[in-house]
Order: structure tokens, then C-alpha cells, then sequence
């Protein structure tokens, strides 16, 4: 439930705000996104399972977002474009955690069908 809050209060404190992002900081801002749209999903999921913990999210986003902010400068140094990198890991694990609360969500409605049925 937290990370679905963060992502609420962010998305209205972005919409008031009219805040321009250089372009310098774009494929910053990208990746760290990204990130937290993994955190994010990750998140969910792991609620599903009934092993969230907010350490591991904070961590976990953290981290991510830091390794790939990482490599992103390191590639622009290099002139390589290292995000690639990051956005292709975020981008495997996002789907991946969106087929898996797909998964949940529909065992959930399936159960309570089941079970509405065996009242009756």
C-alpha cells in the first residue's frame, strides 16, 4: 500500500508543480523512472505474496536507481550509451512483475468465485 500511496502523492505534487527538467538531467530522470516504477510494481507484487517490507523497498529502490544512474554517467563519459543497460533490466523485471500481479489478482477473483459458489 505504500508505494502505491508514494506514486499517488508524486503524481499530484508533479501535476501542481510546473517544474521543467533540464535536458542535461533527462536520461537521469528517465532512469530513475524507471526505477521506481520497478520499486514500484516490485512492491505490489511482493504485497501479494504477503512478504512486503519497507526496508527492502527502500533499499531495493535506492539501490537500483543508483546502479543505474551509475551506469548512465559512466556510459556518457565513455560516450556508450550505458542506460540501455538499465532500461532493459528495468524493462524485463516490470514485465515481469506485472505478469505475476496479473497472475495474483486473477487467483483472488478466482477464489472468491469458488468460494461465492460453495455458499450458495
Amino acid at each position: 500500500m505504500l508505494p502505491l500511496i508514494g506514486l499517488i502523492i508524486g503524481l499530484m505534487i508533479g501535476l501542481v508543480l510546473n517544474f521543467q527538467i533540464p535536458e542535461v538531467w533527462s536520461v537521469y530522470v528517465a532512469i530513475v523512472i524507471l526505477a521506481g516504477i520497478d520499486s514500484l510494481l516490485g512492491g505490489i507484487e511482493a504485497a501479494y505474496r504477503k512478504r512486503f517490507s519497507n526496508v527492502l523497498f527502500i533499499t531495493g529502490f535506492t539501490l537500483n536507481a543508483a546502479t543505474a544512474v551509475a551506469l548512465t554517467a559512466l556510459g556518457q563519459q565513455l560516450a556508450f550509451d550505458l542506460s540501455l543497460v538499465a532500461v532493459f533490466a528495468f524493462g524485463i523485471r516490470i514485465f515481469k512483475n506485472l505478469g505475476l500481479i496479473r497472475r495474483y489478482f486473477i487467483q483472488s477473483i478466482q477464489k472468491r468465485i469458488a468460494a461465492s459458489k460453495t455458499i450458495k
